[in-house]
C-alpha cells in the first residue's frame, strides 16, 4: 500500500532510507518536497559532488539511470540516484522498461537509493511497483480535494509558528485555488515580511499577494448571500473591468461549491454551528454565512441559481454565449441571483 506524502516525509527526516522510491500522483508540489528531502539528507553535502547524481528522463534513459545506480559510491557510505520526470525515459519499449525496474527493485544496490519522481498516475497492481513497495517505498501524492484547502493552509501556517485568520484562509484559497506550489510560495513571501509575533489578516494578504481586500472572491460571495445588491454589482463591474485578473470560469466553481452547501443547510435538521460545520466542511467562523444565504434565498432560488451557475459555465465554453462577453455572462449572472 503506497506511503502518503507525510508518512514517507516523516521517515526520511527521521533518516529511515529506504533503496528504492517511487513518488507518483497528480500532486507536483509533495512529489517535489519529497526530492528535495532526499536530496538533502541522503548524500552529506562534501560528498555530493561524486555520490549525487540527478537526472530528467526527457534527457536520459533507463540503462544509464541503472549503470549510476549499480555503482558503488566514491569512498561513501551511499549515493543518490534521484530521477525527475521518470515516466519520459527512453531506451526500451514500455514492457520491457517496466520489467527491467522490476529486476533492479527486487535486488536493489544496497549502498544506493533510487528515487523515481512519476507525475502521472500509476497502477499499484503492476508487478514492478510491488517490487518497489516490497523493498522500498511507494508514495503518492494525490491533488488535494478543495474542501481540505483551507485546513492545509492553516496547519502549513501553524507548522511555521504563525496564525491566520480564517478570512485570509478563504482570500488565498479562493484566489489562489488548488495549487499547493503557489500557496507556499505567497505564504513563504508573507512569512518573510511579517514581525515577530505578528499573525497573517486579510490586510497582509491584500499587501503582500496583490489580492484586494474589497474586490476578491471571497467578498463577491459574501455580497451575494447577504443579497447586497449594490456591494454585488459593484464587485462585478470590477471584475468584468479587469477579466485577466478575475478569470470568470474558477470563480463560477467557488460559486457552485458556495451554493451547493448553501443547499445542504436547507436540508440540514441541526442548523446550529457545530451541526452545520462538519455537515458542509467549512470552519465553524463562515457558518454564518450559509445560514444567511438560507435565511435570504428560498430553496427553490437556490435551486435556479444552481441552474444558472451551469448555464454562466457552458457560456464560458462557447454553449449559447452568441458574441457576450464574460463581463457581460457575469452582470447577467448577478442580475438572475438578486432577482
Amino acid at each position: 500500500m503506497a506511503l502518503t506524502p507525510e508518512a514517507a516525509l516523516k521517515e526520511i527526516r527521521a533518516k529511515q532510507i529506504k533503496p528504492v522510491y517511487f513518488i507518483y500522483g497528480d500532486e507536483p508540489y509533495y512529489i517535489d518536497l519529497l526530492a528535495d528531502e532526499l536530496e538533502a539528507k541522503v548524500v552529506p553535502e562534501a560528498e555530493k559532488g561524486f555520490n549525487q547524481f540527478v537526472i530528467y528522463g526527457k534527457d536520459s534513459d533507463l540503462p544509464t539511470v541503472l549503470s549510476y545506480a549499480k555503482r558503488y559510491p566514491f569512498m561513501s557510505e551511499r549515493q543518490l540516484v534521484l530521477v525527475k520526470e521518470a515516466h519520459k525515459l527512453g531506451g526500451f519499449e514500455q514492457k520491457d522498461q517496466l520489467a527491467r525496474l522490476e529486476d533492479y527493485a527486487q535486488n536493489p544496490l544496497g549502498s544506493t537509493v533510487l528515487v523515481l519522481c512519476y507525475p502521472d498516475k500509476a497502477d499499484e497492481r503492476r508487478t514492478h511497483i510491488k517490487a518497489f513497495n516490497k523493498v522500498g517505498a511507494v508514495v503518492q501524492s494525490k491533488r488535494m480535494y478543495d474542501n481540505k484547502l483551507p485546513d492545509w493552509v492553516t496547519n502549513y501556517c501553524h507548522t511555521h509558528g504563525v496564525k491566520i485568520s480564517p478570512k485570509a484562509v478563504q482570500m488565498l484559497v479562493n484566489n489562489i485555488g488548488n495549487d499547493l506550489k503557489r500557496l507556499v510560495s505567497e505564504i513563504q513571501k508573507i512569512l518573510i515580511n511579517l514581525k515577530a509575533g505578528e499573525g497573517i489578516d486579510a490586510e497582509l494578504i491584500e499587501r503582500y499577494v496583490g489580492i484586494s481586500k474589497e474586490y476578491n472572491v471571497f467578498e463577491f460571495q459574501k455580497a451575494l448571500a447577504m443579497r447586497d445588491v449594490q456591494k454585488s454589482n459593484r464587485i462585478a463591474s470590477y471584475f468584468a473591468a479587469n477579466p485577466k485578473d478575475n478569470p470568470l470560469a474558477p470563480m463560477l466553481i467557488i460559486l457552485y461549491n458556495f451554493f451547493s452547501k448553501v443547499l445542504q443547510t436547507h436540508a440540514a435538521t441541526d442548523r446550529s454551528e457545530g451541526g452545520l460545520a462538519p455537515l458542509l466542511g467549512v470552519n465553524p467562523f463562515f457558518v454564518k454565512d450559509y445560514t444567511q444565504a438560507a435565511r435570504n434565498y428560498p430553496v427553490a432560488k437556490v435551486a435556479h441559481i444552481i441552474h444558472m451557475i451551469r448555464r454562466t459555465d457552458a457560456q464560458t465554453k462557447g454553449v449559447d454565449a452568441g458574441s457576450t462577453s464574460d463581463g457581460e455572462a457575469l452582470k447577467e449572472f448577478v442580475f438572475a441571483v438578486l432577482h
